[in-house]
């Protein structure tokens, strides 16, 4: 079974930046796509940006972030990045990362997985 690590939430001050990282492990053989969603205290979790783990890196992300957040991956390492400036206190939230249609080696099908989640916190 996948496991994912996400590292590098904190506190920051508006207009500064974080990135986080989320790293999958296990015996995995293939990733169709990562991303992170967020949920704020009170409202539902959002899908803040997703990236392909095929050839052709598709990525989509929320109106709300584009200019401001930018996903990469690093295929080789099964991880995927997320680099958020400008940040704003609205974008304070517990970020979830999560990856789609995992393949196993030596098991059939494909399975999802969510990490922990890592709060981010934007305040002066």
């Amino acid at each position: 079974q996948a496991q994912l690590v996400e590292a590098g939430g904190g506190l920051v001050q508006p207009g500064g930046s974080l990135r986080l990282s989320c790293a999958a492990s296990g015996n995995i053989f293939s990733i169709g796509a990562m991303g992170w969603s967020r949920q704020a205290p009170g409202k539902e979790r959002e899908l803040v940006a997703r990236i392909t783990m095929t050839s052709t890196s598709d990525i989509s992300d929320a109106d709300s972030v584009k200019g401001r957040f930018t996903i990469s991956r690093d295929t080789a390492k099964d991880t995927v990045y997320l680099q958020m400036n400008g940040l704003k206190p609205e974008d304070t939230a517990v970020y979830f990362c999560n990856a789609d249609r995992v393949a196993y080696m030596d098991v059939e099908g494909l399975y999802d997985y969510w990490g922990q989640g890592t709060q981010v916190t934007v305040s002066s």
